[in-house]
Formats: structure tokens, sequence, C-alpha cells
């Protein structure tokens, strides 16, 4: 009897194409937006049946704020609904709920919704769906390497200690492993500044499925061409 393969410990998505979806049924970026919160949720289901641990998700970008305001608005009032419409689903599936970003610049009222679903959710024992809000790559590692100057300035850390691992430790979720499995929808080829420090030796799946589009079928599509690669890190592996 063959084995079933072990999943991916942790799955990260870069979630596009919700706007490419509504365009092409002719209607409102919104209708795209609200669709792809259906995606999210199946996608957690999915991810959980599959034994999945850490499922995230790239929600709204550092450099998103640069989209028309009432855009951006609608944005943060759809994931107050959202958050506010699935909690209890989350606590009934024991699903740990956690933020990422710079959430000090959301609208109070996003930002306390999410608040609330983290410490609500916060000793569930199930898969950690994490959401990354006004989130950058770069500005998690200026952040990371800001607390550690602060740190050595003070005398709590001594530089010539500081590896790697000590280094991850000051980003937003620590104690969260690196993601295995990177998945992008919509098919563009590049990182869009997520996880940059996380994706070291992440393998990386484009899909030109659209977001609102993706389903289980299609995660499945991904994990298989996960379990296909040789995972090297560098090394050389044996025949």
């Amino acid at each position: 009897m063959s084995s079933v393969p072990t999943p991916p410990r942790h799955i990260a998505f870069i979630m596009d194409g919700n706007g490419r979806w509504a365009r092409k049924r002719l209607l409102p970026r919104m209708f795209g937006h609200r669709a792809g919160t259906s995606a999210t949720k199946a996608m957690v289901e999915a991810c959980d049946q599959l034994g999945v641990k850490y499922l995230t998700v790239y929600a709204f970008s550092s450099e998103n704020w640069a989209r028309p305001l009432t855009e951006v608005d609608a944005l943060m009032k759809l994931m107050v609904e959202m958050t506010r419409r699935e909690i209890d689903g989350m606590m009934q599936n024991n699903v740990r709920f956690c933020a990422l970003g710079n959430l000090s610049k959301l609208p109070e009222a996003t930002r306390r919704e999410l608040e609330m679903g983290v410490e609500r959710t916060k000793n569930n024992t199930g898969i950690q769906f994490n959401i990354a809000v006004s989130y950058g790559g770069r500005e998690e590692i200026v952040d990371a390497a800001r607390a550690i100057a602060a740190k050595a300035k003070a005398g709590a850390l001594d530089p010539e200690t500081l590896d790697e691992a000590a280094f991850a430790r000051h980003l937003y979720l620590p104690d969260v492993p690196d993601p295995e499995l990177l998945i992008r929808t919509g098919g563009d080829l590049r990182i869009s500044n997520f996880l940059l420090w996380q994706i070291a030796y992440t393998e990386i799946y484009v899909t030109p499925t659209l977001w609102p589009d993706f389903d289980k079928q299609e995660l499945m599509k991904a994990v298989d061409a996960y379990h296909s690669r040789q995972r090297r890190f560098g090394k050389v592996l044996e025949d």
C-alpha cells in the first residue's frame, strides 16, 4: 500500500485576480473582492482537511494604500464584515486567527475587529489562519532590524551573538515556521514584497486561475506539484 505524502506544514497565498474576475463579468471590482472572500473561507477549510497546520494569505499590502480611496475604504469594511461573519465558524472548527502587518495604519474599526478575532481564537489548537494586512516584507525586515538595534543600544542584546534564528525571532509571527509552498493565483510571476525573509527556500507555484475560482481541486494540483519537486536547500542529492 502506497503512503499518502505529508502535506506542506505551511502554505502561503498571494491571492491575485479579484479585479480581473469581476472585469470578465462586467462587474465592479468590489464584486471580485467579495467573491474572493468566499474562496478564502473555502481554502481555510480545504487546507484544514488536508492537514496543513498554517495558512497565510496576502490580503492587503503596504502598497495597496495607493489604490483609489473608495476601493481602500470598501476593502477595509469588507474585512470587518468577513471577520465578524466568520469568527463563530472559526471557533466551531478550532481555527486560530492571526493578523500580521502594520496594523496601526488600519482604520480603528478594522483594527479592532481583527484584534477581537485574534483574541477570541487565541486558545484554539487547529489550523492557524494568518491574514497579512497592511503588510510589506521589506517593512517587516526593517521593523525587526529596528527592534534589534534598540535592544543592542540598551545593552540587552550583543550584536556578536546575532544569527538568523535570533533575527527571525523579531519578525511579526516568530513562532510560525517558514512556508514550504507559496501559491500565487492570477498568473503574474513576482513575489510582490510578500514574506521576503520567510520564503528563502519556499517552493513557488504560479497558476493562471484567478483567486475567486481557486478551489480544492486547484489546491491539490499545487500540492501535487510541490511533492514532485526535490527540495535540496542548496545541497546535491545522491541518486
